[in-house]
């Protein structure tokens, strides 16, 4: 049993399972440390939290404050400058000098034992001297002893030598810290920044300078050296990282045809989920796409305009996949002697076999651990991976142990659209990014709640990403709202979350859906999709996602996750929420803060008030308030109140940049 300190510190956050499992952190972003601490008796009491840096120095403290008056909930902020493997305690103590200041002050006041009070703090300035302080700090305290006992003066300017503003500022400086009660260190996963912001942008590169050959009857794909060309205009756009669905050869036996049809035409190119051909597997490009050397140029590419690669890692085979002829035991084999394919009942994927972890478990993990590394050796430096949550845990959590071990800069992003305890714990065994229910949130009360939850109450397990639509997902929303919700819903995704993505397309509100399902219609998993980027334009949205990356950029306050907070408006319609940077960790010195006001309604002009909440905010109650909306480039003078008009036709939102006028 842990023996409990003489200043208890309990219910410590952020940790994971007790400890044996490290809690998320990222290099430049501030986290919060959150304790119950609480004494016996009057005397006051404080608390410190302290991270350590992977070679064991204290690298940072900070004060806790009591955010919770009543139930002893106290909060420090702390902030790792690298990744690496850290980890951080809190100390509880006794506050010796605010116990004497409170009781002195009382007192003196009353006149009760006067001088035994200015002897004790005397006694206590001494003593406070006796550390290791700067010659400034020490010659304040002994000058502030002497007053202390100096008899030709009345008490209670004696006194004022024990509580004066500088004698305060020593103190808060550097605290005496009686019966220092400190806990376990507790472990932390500190990533690099692109762990938990950056800007995502799908593509299918066989659609980029794909065309119907006439001649030939059937459609020539495109190739990494045409997917190439596009490059500068999503770089353009300010996109971090550029995401590829798998490009490896596709089977033929059972392969979809367009819409996801159960018959394939001729030169139908079928799923690229399908993974496996005679031409190989995982470890294996198309090679309609190009060569290893092509791939490799493209990478360089994206790398000169200052993208990452990310590339989609299915664990599943096509029935002509190489495995299911060199290892059938890695595969379910059901009772009338066949495979069995991949069901989601009521879907079912019939070009797909699924693999069974529990068959050879061994070896499975060693040929995906090997894929995995031959694609990093190419440059990929973030994996997306297509359905985790139906691959055991303790795969996930070996695999991700051991790449952040020999690749510590490689990502992972679980797409994982299912229950909440295996999103969370997907994470917590080594996920670096997950989707999320973003999605499908669109009325006011549920996107509060979740910007809430991702905030505060799952940061230290999951980061998550906010994507309006994939090439599996279009919701009823999307569909319905035109122009206006494809904008919305981008602003509100990048500015919801510091990671977010957009599926290539997006530009053109694609939104008509295939009957009967949340899936765009002539669905690109199953054609080929060129597409005539010059006339994206015409919608607006190029522009817009442009900007929302310039915002991004610029401000560190939408690129972090912990502080977030919800503003009040007289419309159900208009949502308003601010994220923050205090100046203490931004390069200025100067808190960031932003301000986002938004309408969710794509059809008609919305009118309200918005209440801030100006602590939240970091400003002083009263005081005026600079607006400068960097989406229209507009200033608006506030004060704690400020009145919106959002026409969905002109400008879905305002992204205020919030300064004290």
């Amino acid at each position: 049993m842990r023996k409990i300190g003489r200043i208890p510190v309990t219910e410590v956050f952020p940790v994971v399972e007790d400890g044996d499992w490290p809690a998320k952190a990222t290099a430049g972003e501030p986290f919060p440390v959150r304790a119950t601490v609480f004494r016996e008796g009057h005397d006051l009491f404080a608390a410190t939290a302290v991270l350590i840096a992977p070679d064991g120095t204290d690298f940072q403290t900070s004060p806790m404050v009591d955010v919770a008056p009543g139930l002893n909930r106290y909060e420090g902020w702390l902030c790792p400058d690298r990744p690496g493997n850290w980890s951080f305690r809190i100390e509880g103590w006794s506050d010796t000098y605010g116990t004497w200041l409170h009781d002195a002050q009382v007192k003196v006041d009353a006149g009760v034992d006067v001088e035994l009070m200015l002897m004790e703090g005397n006694l206590l300035l001494l003593r406070a001297a006796e550390q290791q302080l700067p010659a400034a700090a020490t010659k304040v305290l002994t000058a502030g002893a002497a007053t202390l006992m100096n008899e030709e003066l009345e008490p209670h300017e004696r006194l004022l030598g024990g509580t004066s503003d500088e004698v305060r500022a020593v103190f808060a400086q550097y605290p005496l810290r009686d019966l220092l009660s400190p806990t376990r260190s507790y472990p932390l996963a500190v990533d690099r920044p692109l762990a938990l912001a950056g800007g995502w942008y799908e593509m299918f590169p066989r659609s980029e300078g794909a065309y119907f050959d006439p001649m030939k009857g059937g459609w020539v794909s495109g190739t990494f050296a045409t997917a190439a060309e596009r490059l500068p205009a999503i770089a353009e756009m300010g996109f971090d990282v550029l995401y590829l669905t798998p490009i490896h050869p596709i089977g033929t036996t059972n392969r979809k045809g367009r819409n996801n049809s159960l018959t394939a035409r001729a030169g139908d190119p079928g799923s690229p989920y399908a993974i496996g051909s005679s031409d190989g597997g995982h470890d294996a490009i198309h090679p309609e796409l190009g060569t290893f050397e092509d791939f490799d140029a493209f990478v360089a590419r994206s790398k000169e305009l200052g993208m990452e690669v990310a590339l989609d890692i299915a664990l599943q085979c096509s029935p002509d996949h190489p495995w299911v002829t060199e290892h059938p035991e890695w595969f379910t084999t059901r009772a009338d002697g066949t495979i069995a394919y991949a069901e989601n009942p009521p879907k079912k994927y019939q070009d797909i076999y699924p693999l069974n972890f529990d068959n050879d478990p061994e070896g499975i993990y060693v040929a995906i651990r090997d894929m995995l590394e031959l694609w990093v050796e190419h440059g990929v430096t973030l994996f997306r991976v297509d359905n985790p949550h139906t691959k055991s845990l303790d795969f996930w959590q070996r695999l991700l142990a051991e790449f952040r071990q020999n690749h510590p800069e490689v990502i992972f992003l679980a797409e994982a659209f299912t229950k909440p305890a295996m999103m969370r714990t997907l994470g917590a065994v080594g996920f670096h990014q997950s989707y999320t229910y973003f999605t499908w949130r669109t009325e006011k009360w549920e996107i509060e709640e979740y910007l809430k939850e991702v905030s505060t109450e799952t940061a230290h397990l999951l980061r998550p990403a906010f994507w309006p639509t994939t090439h599996d997902i279009l919701t009823p929303f999307m569909q319905q709202g035109g122009t206006a919700a494809f904008a919305l819903r981008a602003v509100l995704a990048a500015t919801g979350a510091p990671t977010w993505g957009i599926y290539s397309g997006y530009e053109f509100v694609e939104n008509i859906a295939r009957p009967g399902v949340e899936e765009q219609i002539d669905n690109e998993k199953y054609e080929f999709r060129p597409r005539d980027w010059a006339k994206s334009y015409e919608t607006g949205i190029p522009q817009l996602l442009t900007k929302l990356n310039e915002i991004r950029h610029r401000h560190p306050a939408l690129r972090q996750l912990h502080n977030v907070a919800i503003h009040s408006t007289t419309d159900d319609k208009v949502l308003a929420f601010s994220r923050r940077v205090p100046g203490r960790f931004t390069e200025s010195g100067e808190d960031d803060v932003v301000l986002v006001v938004i309408t969710l309604d794509p059809f008609s002009t919305r009118e309200c008030l918005v209440t801030l909440d100006l602590a939240a905010l970091g400003i002083p109650a009263g005081q005026d308030l600079h607006m400068h909306d960097e989406l229209s480039d507009a200033t608006f003078s506030w004060g704690a109140e400020g009145f919106v008009r959002l026409d969905p036709r002109i400008a879905t939102a305002h992204v205020f940049s919030v300064t004290p006028a």
